[in-house]
């Protein structure tokens, strides 16, 4: 029984030893791919900036209350078209002012082509009665303006505006006793004609200033951007809105310095947004950099493309993802980009699967995609080359290939 018992535990033991030194000399598993022909496409992913291809910023060239506002951003303009409209305090009184300046002028015109001395003395006298008339009541007009100004419930400028109005009509009184002196005299005539321009100049002058309140679109495009707001105080430049052309939208596409050698004219453009999953444009490669500018810890170049935007929702200042498509070849000879090593070169692991072996061999890559490399040089469609895997090989290995 003894014997028995030492004999199964010999036979154990040998099984036990065969088994350990059969599983040391299977060969290894190894993932293998085979290399196929099909189409690969090189792009080129990176951020970009959505801006319009061509804008103007609207901008007020006088100071004044905005009154109306006949925009939102958004809206689509034609150019000419009424956008703003400024209330600029003292506009109205100064062209009623010129207004009556010139009616005065051509009146007194009249009366000196008319001749006669009374004619003109009565003329001359109902003036000063008139005229002394609207000072007293421009003089009042100051005195009131200028009470409000210190209980600040009128403006400095008003104020001006009233003694500039009192200041002509002291000239005019001061005109008219010099002409009551010395009746028409030799130049007279020339003299009341010059008046008259320069009172026709004074009403043209008013008229530029009153129509500085109205703000009218330069061109054509969109709203896209609207600081101002009814209600507010603008100075001179301030801005009003920013309208510009948004399809074709241009993008600036930031391209890491290294890859702005595979960037060309024309290349086709694809963009996309975070904020609308699965929507895409498209567009082309418009320009190429004229610098290098740094953005961080990167060198980049800016690449100016075009893309359709009909429907107006890529909007300016929109940060979106680029992929510019630089290269496509057609029935490549593809292999895993996993497969490619570097070792004694660039090269892969290619399988004999009559010796079950493997042999080292280099090979030369062209385009690749996110997945697979061109093989331009050193395999043929129908070999079968290693993938990556834990295991380190060497040339003439065994393997058991796993074909994937």
């Amino acid at each position: 029984m003894k014997k028995v018992l030492i004999a199964l535990i010999l036979i154990a033991g040998l099984v036990a030893a065969a088994l350990v030194w059969r599983k040391q000399s299977d060969a290894p598993s190894v993932p293998f791919a085979k290399v196929l022909r099909e189409k690969i496409s090189n792009t080129l992913s990176t951020n970009a900036k959505v801006e319009p291809s061509e804008y103007v910023d609207v901008r007020v060239d006088t100071q004044g209350l905005l009154k109306r506002l006949l925009v939102r951003q958004g809206d689509a303009v034609k150019q000419g078209q009424l956008l703003a409209e400024l209330s600029q305090p003292g506009t109205a009184e100064e062209l009623a002012s010129a207004e009556a300046r010139a009616a005065q002028a051509r009146a007194e015109l009249q009366t000196l082509q008319a001749g006669g001395r009374s004619v003109e003395l009565a003329e001359i006298e109902g003036s000063v009665n008139r005229l002394r008339a609207q000072r007293d009541a421009a003089q009042k007009n100051l005195d009131a303006l200028e009470r409000l100004v210190k209980a600040n419930a009128a403006t400095k400028f008003e104020a001006d505006q009233a003694r500039q109005s009192l200041n002509d009509l002291d000239t005019q009184l001061q005109s008219l006793a010099q002409r009551r002196a010395s009746l028409v005299g030799k130049g007279d005539l020339a003299a009341a004609q010059a008046r008259v321009r320069d009172a026709e100049t004074a009403i043209r002058l008013a008229k530029v200033h009153a129509a500085q309140n109205l703000i009218y679109a330069p061109m054509a495009g969109v709203v896209y951007d609207l600081p101002a707001r009814a209600g507010s105080y603008l100075n001179p430049g301030d801005a009003i809105c920013s309208i510009g052309t948004v399809d074709p939208a241009r993008v600036r596409v930031l391209v890491d310095e290294p890859e702005l050698g595979r960037v060309a004219l024309g290349q086709p453009l694809r963009i996309t947004w975070d904020a609308t999953p699965g929507k895409e444009w498209t567009g082309t490669v418009a320009q190429k950099p004229t610098e290098i500018v740094a953005l961080g810890t990167r060198q980049v170049g800016e690449v100016l493309c075009s893309v359709a935007n009909p429907a107006h929702e890529l909007l300016p200042g929109t940060n979106v993802n680029a992929f510019i498509l630089t290269q496509v070849v057609e029935n490549a000879l593809t292999i895993p980009k996993v497969s490619v090593r570097r070792e004694s070169g660039v090269g892969v692991y290619v399988l004999d699967p009559a010796a079950g072996t493997v042999r080292w061999q280099l090979i030369q890559t062209g385009a690749s995609d996110a997945l697979r490399v061109e093989v331009v040089r050193g395999l043929k469609e129908g070999d079968v080359v290693a993938q990556s895997s834990d295991l380190a090989l060497k040339d003439g290995a065994r393997v058991t290939p796993v074909i994937q």
